[in-house]
């Protein structure tokens, strides 16, 4: 079975175009929604979360997402050590998810990576990607942020054009219709690998 990595910088519409895989029929691992459901329920990564941003990343037990966003997206540094934390525990939930499916391939959703260095984990490499005006409107929207915070956000992410350069397969998100298409196109390509 084969490990594909959908990526694509904050707003995008990585999960919009792992919807479409889904719908014809591939297993979609989505690690962004899985890391905040471990950060919530592992008392080991609270422990360390807790040791790296102080008990205010926890409110009566529940992850503080706003407290965390606020530190680590202003320091890189910080960034980096939260995902030190949580990465090794999201790619070792996926290794054991992924042995559980049926299928052709897989694909893992993941935000980060080429910032990550995680590439050689993948057999292909598909970026979703949209012009930078309509992520940060998408996720204003989405989030109830202001649009600064998106953009800090993206100055922790690679450029597009940089991923593109990387990357097997390019879906550009602009419209859902042509989105589809493309998504179709590279679906019977992987199939074929």
């Amino acid at each position: 079975m084969k490990i594909v990595g959908l990526t694509g910088g904050i707003g995008s519409g990585k999960s919009t175009v792992g919807a479409m895989f889904q719908a014809l029929g591939v297993p979609v691992y989505n690690s962004d929604v899985q890391a905040k459901i471990l950060m919530a329920e592992s008392k080991e990564l609270q422990e360390d979360i807790r040791g790296l941003l102080g008990a205010e990343s926890y409110e009566n037990g529940v992850l503080n997402r706003t407290f965390i966003a606020n530190k680590v997206f202003k320091d890189k540094e910080l960034l980096q050590a939260l995902n030190r934390i949580v990465h090794p525990a999201v790619r070792q939930h996926f290794l054991q998810w992924a042995k559980k499916q049926n299928a052709a391939y897989v694909i893992q959703e993941a935000a980060i990576i080429f910032e990550n260095n995680s590439v050689d984990f993948y057999d292909k490499i598909i970026l979703v990607t949209a012009p930078k005006e309509d992520r940060v409107n998408r996720v204003v929207k989405r989030d109830q942020v202001e649009a600064k915070k998106v953009e800090d956000r993206m100055k922790n992410q690679w450029p597009d054009q940089k991923k593109e350069e990387v990357s097997d397969f390019v879906i550009h998100n602009t419209d859902l219709e042509q989105t589809l298409k493309e998504v179709q196109r590279v679906h019977k390509i992987l199939l074929k690998m």
